[in-house]
């Protein structure tokens, strides 16, 4: 099991988003996009937890500075 940080994200893609785009290379077990405790709004990174490794390395070799919503993820 991996857990992926994935950063540079934009305020419009959540949870459900982070997950979505992850599934294309694999199982996700969670994804999580980390919001501000003040304003409630996206900080620009999360987090993605996939069961399988190799699956995990795909999706950081395919994803790594791919265009996400406008933005070069990291």
């Amino acid at each position: 099991m991996k857990n992926i940080f994935i950063g540079n994200l934009t305020t419009k893609v959540g949870n459900d988003d982070l997950k979505e785009i992850f599934e294309e290379y694999g199982n996700v077990s969670s994804a999580k996009v980390i919001m501000d405790h003040y304003t409630g709004k996206s900080r620009g990174f999360g987090f993605v937890e996939m069961l399988n490794d190799e699956e995990a390395e795909n999706a950081i070799r395919g994803l790594n500075g791919a265009e996400l919503d406008g933005k070069k993820s990291q």
